[in-house]
């Protein structure tokens, strides 16, 4: 098979794209123009409206262009949050007013953004215009805990209308977050997660335009295994997830670099098996 000929060329120029692309946070970015956060800080509302007119229209189309445009736009964030924002932590809720809010940069601050997927059938809803909620969920698997920001979009427009905290447990993906916590964190529960042939593609390393295809087998995955991030990850939910699914595609999107990597994980006799792997 051409990856165990190529094992050390190909190693070389992924380890590369993974270094770019999967440093410890589509398309890439929005297509659409974000406005900046660091323009100058003007408190007027005639300011205000100015700049949040300077977003297309078409950002309110895919929550994905809306989203970029959100979490990189200060004056942005105070336009499209419903005040008093609820904040539920369990049985307590509390609200923050307009003038508390600070700006929320989710990703934004960091090279890449990871999603979790049941199929390739619901990785489609990202281009579905016809989605109208969409959850962005901060992961933190060392706390065990999931800070959801809930959107919704009404007369044709996203807004954030709440903030939820969630025990790790009550999570839809809780069973598969904890394997993926364990497969990141320890090498030898990792080889034994490994199915017997691991669908690979990737890039050729004698032409920038070609596409390497094959199978990796487990012993050779450590010339070909990517860096994952092991602490923090973010999903973003577009209408729901299924808590029986038996498959997990697990994606890390460059922010600003165009770099996508794809691991299919399948649920096999009660055992999470890493099955593909796409660069």
């Amino acid at each position: 098979m051409f990856v165990k000929m190529k094992k050390g060329l190909v190693a070389s120029v992924l380890a590369g794209a993974v270094l770019v692309a999967c440093t410890e946070g589509h398309r890439g970015i929005s297509s659409l123009t974000s406005l900046s956060a660091d323009s100058d800080e003007l408190d007027d509302s005639a300011a205000i409206e100015e700049e949040v007119e300077m977003v297309p229209r078409e950002a309110d189309e895919l929550f994905d262009d809306f989203f970029f445009n959100y979490a990189s736009n200060r004056r942005w964030q105070q336009e499209r949050t419903m005040f008093p924002l609820s904040v539920v932590d369990g049985a307590k809720t509390t609200k923050i007013a307009q003038r508390q809010w600070k700006q929320e940069p989710f990703f934004m601050n960091q090279d890449y953004y990871t999603l979790i997927f049941d199929s390739q059938l619901q990785m489609e809803l990202v281009l579905d215009t016809a989605v109208i909620d969409a959850t962005v969920e901060r992961i933190n698997l060392d706390e065990g805990r999931v800070q959801q920001f809930l959107f919704s979009r009404r007369s044709g427009r996203w807004m954030l209308h709440e903030i939820r905290w969630q025990p790790l447990p009550h999570n839809p993906n809780a069973q598969f977050l904890s394997f993926y916590q364990r497969f990141v964190a320890d090498s030898l529960f990792q080889h034994e997660s490994l199915a017997d042939q691991i669908e690979f593609s990737g890039p050729d390393p004698d032409d920038d335009f070609s596409v390497l295809e094959g199978v990796i087998t487990p012993d050779f995955w450590d010339a070909f295994k990517p860096e994952l991030p092991e602490h923090l990850l973010y999903n973003i939910v577009y209408g729901h997830q299924n808590p029986a699914a038996t498959q997990k595609i697990f994606l890390l999107r460059g922010i600003a670099n165009g770099l996508e990597m794809e691991i299919t994980f399948q649920l096999k006799r009660g055992h999470w098996k890493l099955t593909q792997l796409m660069m």
